[in-house]
C-alpha cells in the first residue's frame, strides 16, 4: 500500500520498519510522558515527536546498512567474475609462478 499517496511501503527498502518502530517509539514516549506528567495533550505532541524521530533515526540506520550491504554484494560479485576469468591465466592471483615464468617477466 502507499502510505500519503507518495510512499509505496511494500516496495520501498526499510520503509515499512521504518514505520513499526516509529509507531513503538511514539507509544512508548507518550505514555512514559503521560505517566510522568498526567498531561493529555502534552504526551500527544512527545508521541508525535517520538514517532518522527524514531522513524527517522532508524529510517538512516537502516538505508545505511542498506548501502553497505548493497556496495559489499557488487564487489563479491566483481571478485567472484574475475575469479572466473583469471583462473588458470598468468594472470591469476592465486597461481603460484614457476621459475621459468618468473625469468621470463
Amino acid at each position: 500500500f502507499k502510505l500519503l499517496g507518495f510512499l509505496d511501503v511494500q516496495n520501498t527498502p526499510c520503509a515499512r520498519e521504518s514505520i513499526l518502530y516509529g509507531s513503538v517509539g511514539s507509544f512508548v514516549v507518550g505514555l512514559g510522558h503521560f505517566v510522568a506528567t498526567s498531561r493529555v495533550r502534552r504526551s500527544c505532541d512527545f508521541a508525535v515527536g517520538g514517532f518522527i524521530c524514531t522513524m527517522l533515526g532508524y529510517w538512516f540506520y537502516c538505508r545505511y546498512n542498506y548501502a553497505q550491504r548493497k556496495i559489499r554484494q557488487r564487489m563479491i560479485r566483481e571478485g567472484m567474475k574475475n575469479k572466473l576469468l583469471f583462473e588458470g591465466s598468468a594472470f591469476d592471483p592465486e597461481r603460484k609462478q614457476t621459475g621459468n615464468e618468473r625469468s621470463n617477466s
